[in-house]
């Protein structure tokens, strides 16, 4: 198994971060039987005082270089990765790619119904580099400003519809996809250190989304486990 983590500012972490790519490597190098590489074109986090993807300061230092690989961005969406990955499908034969973007497109780039759009393109462009390519999908997390806006908390809502039809429409069997649970109850004061990206409450459960989504659908691993319910 060759996976790529694919993502905005929740994914690549910042400074210090152990981040949820951490959390599921941890998970999968004690539940998976068989080999598997963290692959993708990038390894750092993203440094605030920079405003830059220039920072290595893991906050375990043990994380293996090699384990830190991914492709994710600190402002990048769908928008920003449809055009990009088939790139780094081909480049890394990546094979699973774990997905959690949207929330920077509708805040920022483009609405639900064209972010959608995004979405079909993306899948295309990972399969057009490896037809055989599975993805899991993980829907738009309310965050703070959906919690003050409604308006924007709907389209975020209008968005997660359209996610889950496109995975519908999509899915096949020769290259299937899944859409994730968003964590239940997820409670960004507890979740969150900002009303947005993950603390280490929140890491573990964004992991535990895709880790129970792949052993549900394609017995990969095992369940996360109830430790982080």
């Amino acid at each position: 198994m060759h996976l790529m983590f694919v993502g905005d500012s929740m994914t690549i972490g910042s400074t210090g971060d152990l981040t949820w790519r951490y959390r599921m490597w941890q998970h999968l190098a004690t539940s998976y039987g068989g080999p598997f590489r963290i692959v993708g074109p990038r390894d750092t986090l993203h440094d605030v005082a920079a405003d830059a993807a220039v920072s290595l300061d893991y906050g375990d230092p043990d994380f293996p270089e090699r384990a830190r690989a991914h492709l994710a961005g600190w402002g990048e969406g769908w928008c920003h990765m449809a055009p990009v990955i088939e790139d780094a499908v081909r480049a890394h034969r990546a094979d699973t790619l774990l997905v959690s973007l949207g929330l920077i497109d509708l805040g920022f780039y483009t609405d639900a119904a064209r972010t959608a759009e995004n979405v079909r393109r993306f899948v295309a462009g990972a399969r057009a580099a490896n037809p055989r390519v599975r993805a899991v999908l993980l829907p738009v997390i309310h965050n703070v400003r959906a919690r003050d806006e409604p308006d924007f908390a709907a389209e975020c809502d209008r968005f997660n519809d359209l996610l889950a039809k496109a995975v519908a429409d999509l899915d096949t069997p020769r290259s299937p996809l899944l859409l994730a649970s968003v964590p239940p109850d997820w409670d960004m004061d507890r979740d969150t250190y900002d009303g947005t990206h993950p603390n280490a409450r929140g890491e573990h459960r964004l992991a535990a989304a895709f880790a129970d989504a792949m052993y549900q659908a394609w017995e990969v691993g095992a369940p996360y486990g109830a430790r982080v319910r």
